[in-house]
């Protein structure tokens, strides 16, 4: 114990540092389970895509049109609130959120947790991301019936 207190008294600045970098750390943990989902690389993504997950493409509908993941449906953002009744039948299912860059589907999926919603997740980097990695996207829109999803 007495060469553990002779190190801090002879290396305060290094001692500083390392209780920085431990407060930061511990500030970005609470900050990411504030944001009330998960984030998700993409191959989780596609892992739980591939065993029924429901994505939810959260940008505007020429966006969405221009390319989404396959099966994606399209509520833009700022009618989260309204429309999530809609999709009630997926309260207890996992739901991944995405978006263009990942900002948008935070707080689309905060708006879902916050409406009952079980198992949320975003795409971690949202569709940018999912680019990036070379993954499929289906281009035109996901209308079926006449109907948005």
């Amino acid at each position: 114990m007495s060469r553990f207190l002779e190190y801090i008294t002879n290396h305060p600045f290094l001692i500083a540092a390392a209780a920085i970098l431990a407060v930061l750390a511990i500030v970005i943990e609470i900050r990411e389970r504030a944001k009330g989902s998960s984030m998700l690389g993409t191959g989780d993504a596609v892992r739980l895509t591939n065993s029924g997950a429901l994505v939810l493409d959260v940008r505007d509908a020429g966006e969405y049109d221009a390319g989404h993941i396959i099966d994606a449906r399209n509520i833009p953002a700022k009618e989260i609130g309204e429309r999530a009744e809609t999709l009630k039948k997926y309260k207890d299912k996992p739901v991944v959120v995405c978006c263009e860059n990942g900002f948008a589907s935070a707080t689309a999926a905060k708006a879902l947790k916050a409406a009952g919603f079980n198992k949320v997740a975003t795409l971690r980097g949202g569709l940018r991301t999912w680019r990036q990695e070379n993954l499929p996207l289906v281009k035109g829109s996901g209308k079926k019936d006449g109907k948005q999803a």
